[in-house]
């Protein structure tokens, strides 16, 4: 019955509604209840191993496929981002269990990271017809550019006229992207890289609150507000300048690690530049896609994840938010054995 795609004594379509609606709906009970409602009466923990299986079966098909030529980048301008999430996992303690005989577990935190690949208009604005790519994994910042790879090889980066590599100023990002290029072999002309304009106005705002002993509410806020001026300009040699004339008493190691922060991204701080070729200067997509797959499923008061069952929610609701959970049936599915997505 596997070979026919028949899991649990369900069949593929089944499935997929079961594990759609699972993913969807913020429990696997409040998805038990809704199939109930149905006249699909199903309990909490089949419908956990369909949505599971479900995912599993999809990631161990997904590298033998290729994209749906209608996917493909060639001719187009593409933003790129990759961020990260927060969620708890649970794992069992060593040692002696409680006096019911159960295990002890704890509840570390751990860093889901996803990856987003979008269609830019010539508005500067991501496509909406075109559906984006996301996806993510738990299995740390090489796991995840790896993936990152596999989509943009499938989409044929190579043959796109504009491609932004724009996220936050984490180091674990920028540092894997040098290596990103290359093996792609991407032509550095037509690449192009932007740290998220907000968040150096973040940091900004961040350097105006360490002086706070020393400024009043008003001078901070124009002090801030001059200085994203020069950032908006493509100035960040004035921005570096102006912070480091703040650079003493108390907090002088915090303000020089913000200081850090811009004089290491001076490269990636054009935003004159970006504007004149009608590129996005924030990452908007991307922390919708954490908010929207990890946050809003995935996050919250008492909700702990097995690393595996973390991965395969994570595949799931990164395809359903992105409005591909067509394509995933399609991996998960027998069909996904010689078809394309």
């Amino acid at each position: 019955m596997t070979l026919l795609g028949v899991v649990a004594h369900h069949t593929p379509e089944a499935a997929s509604q079961i594990a759609q609606t699972a993913t969807a709906l913020s429990s696997f009970s409040e998805a038990a209840a809704l199939l109930a409602q149905r006249g699909r009466c199903i309990d909490i923990k089949t419908v956990r191993s369909l949505a599971y299986h479900f995912s599993h079966n999809a990631r161990l098909k997904q590298q033998s496929l290729v994209m749906n030529p209608s996917a493909d980048l060639d001719g187009k301008r593409c933003a790129v981002s990759v961020d990260g999430g927060r969620i708890r996992t649970r794992s069992i303690k060593r040692g002696r269990k409680t006096k019911k005989n159960r295990h002890r577990f704890k509840t570390d935190w751990r860093e889901p990271k996803l990856l987003h690949i979008c269609i830019i208009g010539t508005d500067g604005k991501m496509c909406r017809h075109f559906a984006p790519w996301i996806d993510g994994t738990l299995n740390g910042a090489d796991a995840v550019f790896l993936l990152l790879s596999y989509y943009l090889r499938a989409l044929n980066i190579t043959g796109a006229d504009q491609i932004l590599f724009i996220a936050d100023g984490a180091h674990w990002i920028w540092n894997r992207i040098p290596w990103l290029i290359d093996s792609l072999h991407l032509d550095p002309n037509r690449v192009y890289q932007l740290v998220d304009y907000y968040h150096a106005v973040e940091h900004l705002t961040t350097v105006a609150s360490l002086c706070k002993k020393r400024w009043t509410a008003k001078k901070r806020r124009q002090w801030v507000s001059r200085l994203k001026g020069f950032l908006w300009n493509g100035k960040v040699d004035e921005v570096v300048k102006a912070v480091e004339d703040v650079t003493r008493g108390r907090n002088s190691k915090k303000i020089v690690r913000e200081r850090n922060y811009f004089f290491h991204n001076v490269d990636r701080m054009s935003y004159a530049k970006a504007r004149e070729q009608h590129l996005p200067v924030g990452s908007g997509p991307m922390e919708s896609a954490i908010r929207r797959v990890i946050n809003l499923r995935m996050k919250g008061c008492g909700i702990f994840w097995k690393e595996q069952n973390a991965e395969a929610m994570i595949m799931l609701r990164s395809f359903y938010k992105a409005g591909r959970w067509e394509n995933l049936v399609i991996l998960a599915t027998e069909q996904g054995n010689n078809g394309i997505i």
